[in-house]
């Protein structure tokens, strides 16, 4: 029986992290997961590398090529004639920017020495993982298995006509009608791929408001913008029936006024959130406290069984690959006998639209909610000049203070390039920052990252630009 001081189930962001790490502090360690690429090979980097983040990413950044060359290289001066899609080759580059990313996570392992398994993992004991035909002795465990989408009742995916996120990036053809349930960071990602490359794209979504997670200033800017571009997007409503034809869906639903009403389309894509992955984990062997689905533990990622640790997805809190990867070296460092801290307040949140949004920290509507005194400072991309020289000015930046001490307790962000323009939020609230300390720092000109300067400076009504 091969022995390890560390056995990590699940080679997503959570998983692969901790088991380098482990491998980095001197532990062995050993790394399961089941992921096979359409080569048979392992495919290592879970959902977010394989049908997730990586793939939805390269698709974004396609389409939007695409949509940049159909309706605004003419303002630069570029002109386009004959402008044509070819998906295949769209679909075959964002297949080779996963199996990059697929490859680089096993030279990672090989370069830390980190022993790989492919196969899934199952508990026999609370020492003893099964994998294949091996069993694997482990100090400690962590489990890192991450989430399945959810399926809609009476609508299960079959990834033809109703499709997760993975037949969503999967699509062969561009389909004349596409139906979206479900608002969220998926919906809106997934439903803006395909309204760039032609598709007629209408989100339902059961919240009465639309973006409720984000703060009310940005996302009302949102509804505004995906408006604009062509997204039909409906809160509110309720499904009530979903059956599916040779080639189309129909949906019907109660739409917010409580009136019957159906929508017909050629896909429907299903992303009303995800749930942990613990299918044949045979956690009940072992006597793992469960709650809702979700592996319990503690704040440091202990669970109810002594030297198992579980992280990422299948635990409370935000279902993020960062987080996940936070929660991994944190658990690794732990075993290692350090004592690491993971701040959830400021776990940063990024939908990758066009214009990005993205996020830190607490809402207005979170602080109103919460009786705290604050003030606000507000700067629009459309005062900015990099954003006039790119052509991108929509959206704008909401700085969100303590009152009495200036702390910033929120940074909120839409318009260009928002997911690489709120770290600098989330470093200067891990450092206990002011809303003045960023207002003080000298940034470049003309940069993206003046509206932050600006935004902050307008907390204390001293922005210079508006």
């Amino acid at each position: 029986m091969k022995s390890f001081d560390v056995v990590v189930i699940g080679g997503g962001p959570g998983g692969y992290v901790a088991a380098i790490r482990a491998a980095q502090l001197g532990l062995s360690a050993a790394c399961i997961d089941e992921a096979k690429a359409v080569d048979g090979k392992p495919a290592l980097g879970g959902t977010c590398t394989n049908v997730g983040c990586i793939p939805s990413k390269a698709l974004l950044q396609s389409s939007e090529n695409y949509e940049q060359a159909g309706h605004h290289f003419a303002d630069h001066g570029v002109l386009v004639k004959g402008l044509a899609l070819d998906l295949g080759v769209m679909q075959k580059r964002k297949e080779k920017v996963v199996k990059q990313n697929n490859e680089g996570i096993a030279y990672l392992f090989k370069k830390n020495k980190v022993t790989f398994f492919h196969g899934r993992g199952s508990f026999k004991s609370a020492s003893e993982i099964v994998v294949g035909d091996e069993t694997l002795a482990a100090k400690n465990i962590i489990i890192a298995t991450g989430s399945n989408p959810r399926a809609l009742p009476g609508a299960d995916f079959d990834e033809k006509l109703i499709l997760s996120n993975t037949g969503a990036l999967a699509l062969t053809e561009v389909p004349k009608r596409l139906g979206v349930i479900g608002a969220g960071i998926i919906g809106l990602e997934m439903g803006s791929v395909w309204r760039r490359l032609g598709a007629d794209v209408t989100i339902l979504e059961a919240l009465p408001a639309f973006l409720g997670v984000a703060d009310e200033a940005i996302a009302k800017e949102a509804a505004k913008i995906f408006a604009k571009q062509g997204l039909k997007i409906e809160t509110g409503v309720a499904i009530t029936k979903v059956s599916t034809a040779k080639n189309a869906v129909k949906i019907e639903y109660k739409a917010s006024d409580g009136a019957a009403k159906t929508l017909d389309v050629d896909r429907l894509i299903v992303s009303i959130g995800r749930v942990a992955n613990t299918n044949g984990l045979h956690a009940e062997a072992i006597g793992l406290k469960m709650e809702r689905g979700l592996v319990v533990v503690d704040g440091d990622c202990r669970t109810s069984v002594p030297n198992v640790w579980a992280v990422g997805d299948v635990v409370r809190g935000p279902m993020l690959a960062h987080k996940a990867e936070e929660e991994g070296v944190a658990a690794a460092e732990r075993i290692a006998g350090q004592k690491p801290h993971v701040n959830f307040n400021t776990i940063p949140s990024v939908i990758y639209t066009a214009p990005e949004i993205a996020w830190v920290g607490q809402t207005e509507q979170q602080l109103k909610a919460a009786g705290v005194a604050y003030k606000t400072g507000s700067f629009p991309f459309s005062a900015n000049a990099r954003a006039r020289a790119l052509g991108d000015t929509s959206g704008l930046v909401k700085f969100i203070a303590d009152a009495a001490t200036d702390a910033i307790l929120g940074v909120h962000i839409i318009g260009p390039m928002a997911g690489e323009l709120i770290a600098e939020a989330v470093a200067a609230m891990e450092f206990g920052g002011s809303a003045e300390d960023i207002g003080m720092i000298c940034h470049a000109h003309p940069s993206l990252s003046e509206a932050i300067k600006e935004a902050a400076l307008a907390v204390d009504k001293r922005a210079l630009n508006i």
